[in-house]
């Protein structure tokens, strides 16, 4: 009897490892955490490739039913999918901590994320600094961090890998407030997922209040939709050049670049 967290990889149903997949199988209860990230594929065609039903938890279900799905791995195999890596967030670790303190056993199943796959763009994965996240600012007034985390990367030539906001049925997902609807909305969750469009507009936002001409219309960027999907998009380039682009649907992530290695700068020209 165990809590198995498991990874799905950041595309379609059969992104699952082989040891994911037989781990599935063999648990009578199979949960999916929806709410981190965006599944690509639908809940169906899991179930049509593990062979069982896949009940979905969103962020109050994956939260305070940690306890739960920890009490009933007692006595049972309990299956948690994860989109992309299970160790990518802290809500998953949080829940191996529990189930470790309860004395259940644990088992993790990693998988792509995009922490490794953001590779794809040529830019050298150990180059990377602090990752930061750029919220909406309809919800996070005076926004900075990103900004200031940039800055620091930079400082030391790093690249700063930034992760789009997501709200999930207009809820924040950091306080679990309620957010203002918006126009980039999926019809059928109202989820608001933000593009690279908004993103660059916040942080040239945040560079017109404080001024310190970190970032304008000629900084160089990375901008990558659906990572790790058939159809991924990624463009390098000016945001000027960025801006009015039409990256389609999410998952949207952008890096700013810090010092380039010749051969980075070789691979960056294939996306411009």
């Amino acid at each position: 009897m165990a809590l198995h967290i498991i990874g799905l990889g950041l595309s379609c149903a059969k992104d699952i490892t082989v040891a994911g997949l037989e781990t599935v199988r063999s648990c009578p209860v199979v949960y999916l955490e929806n709410y981190t990230s965006l599944l690509q594929c639908s809940v169906a065609d899991l179930e049509s490739l593990y062979g069982c039903k896949v009940v979905v938890c969103d962020r109050g279900a994956s939260e305070q039913g940690i306890s739960k799905m920890v009490s009933l791995a007692k006595t049972s195999d309990v299956a948690f999918l994860v989109i992309g890596d299970p160790v990518s967030a802290t809500t998953h670790m949080e829940m191996y901590r529990e189930a470790k303190e309860a004395g259940v056993k644990v088992s993790i199943v990693n998988n792509a994320s995009v922490f490794t796959a953001i590779g794809v763009t040529g830019l050298q994965l150990y180059k990377f600094g602090k990752t930061t996240s750029i919220p909406f600012l309809e919800r996070v007034p005076g926004l900075e961090t990103p900004y200031h985390v940039i800055k620091a990367n930079k400082s030391i030539g790093a690249h700063t890998l930034c992760l789009l906001d997501i709200m999930v049925d207009n809820v924040d997902l950091e306080t679990g407030n309620k957010a203002a609807s918006a126009e980039n909305t999926d019809s059928e969750s109202n989820t608001k997922f933000m593009t690279v469009k908004e993103a660059l507009e916040v942080l040239l936002d945040i560079e017109k209040r404080l001024g310190e001409e970190l970032i304008d219309l000629s900084t160089k960027v990375v901008a990558v939709a659906r990572l790790g999907c058939s159809d991924m998009i990624v463009k390098y380039g000016s945001i000027s050049e960025l801006l009015d682009f039409d990256f389609g649907g999410p998952l949207h992530s952008l890096v700013v670049p810090g010092d380039l290695h010749f051969h980075e700068e070789e691979l960056l020209e294939m996306w411009k």
